[in-house]
């Protein structure tokens, strides 16, 4: 079996001949940075699990339950700041090398890192708006929670009094037409798929590297766990997204 260090030179010749790499990043990014995932042992998650689209649209038991969850992540969130492994993704942006990122996190930890917006394709949506489920009317998620914040339970839309929450995607609702065809067509142009701390279980963001295989473009995974792709993969680091990639990205010439 070869070493971690053998993997990761193996890893920097890979990149260093790659010029549009496209980075799929998940929840283990975010992990380090202070923001619980949803399946590790002692998640909150695993306590409370997270309220359906379906629930949210149609009981106001749920409503309320999502906003009283939210209030205990919203800190997490706030507080946390990119770390290592978003920095050396900025650095491989910086080098002209990156054609965008794709990623299943709301938390805009890629932006604070200094991303350009328009490289980024946030699949599930961001917690940083608020969005109405009716009209999809956004707001500051600043604005929506001092509302909540000062007795609203269940807030409703100041246009059409549809049901306000983040605009993320919740379980069982749709990732929009328009976010999933940019996502695809980066997939399309890139020559380097790049997996960063996703378990690929979750769809569609595990149809996007299975898209890129079928066009023979090369795959690096970087993961803590095993994921249903490591097979086809050509690289796989089992190791945390901050512990992989800046070496990766630094021993770049």
């Amino acid at each position: 079996m070869r070493s971690f260090e053998e993997q990761l030179q193996d890893a920097v010749e890979l990149v260093q001949t790659s010029r549009r790499i496209v980075a799929l990043t998940g929840a283990g990014i975010s992990t380090e940075s202070g923001i619980p995932d949803f399946r590790s042992p002692g998640s909150p998650w695993q306590q409370q699990p997270p309220v359906s689209y379906q629930d949210f649209i149609a009981k106001a038991e749920a409503r309320r339950h999502y906003w009283q969850t939210r209030r205990d992540l919203s800190g997490q969130v706030a507080d946390a700041k990119p770390n290592a492994a978003h920095y050396a993704l900025v650095e491989l942006e910086r080098r002209d090398m990156l054609l965008g990122i794709i990623t299943q996190n709301f938390d805009g930890l890629h932006q604070d890192a200094g991303h350009q917006p328009e490289k980024i394709v946030e699949l599930h949506g961001t917690s940083r708006e608020a969005a109405c489920t009716l009209c999809d009317a956004r707001s500051s998620m600043q604005e929506l929670q001092q509302r909540v914040d000062a007795g609203e339970v269940d807030p409703t839309c100041t246009h059409c009094g549809g049901y306000m929450k983040t605009a993320t995607i919740l379980f069982g609702q749709r990732v929009p037409d328009a976010v999933l065809t940019r996502a695809r067509e980066m997939v399309n142009d890139c020559d380097l798929f790049l997996v960063i701390g996703s378990s690929l279980k979750v769809t569609p963001a595990a149809t996007l590297p299975r898209h890129a295989l079928t066009r023979d473009i090369p795959l690096i995974i970087i993961n803590l766990q095993p994921t249903p792709l490591d097979d086809y993969a050509d690289i796989i680091l089992y190791e945390k997204a901050g512990v992989a990639l800046p070496p990766l990205v630094s021993a770049l010439s």
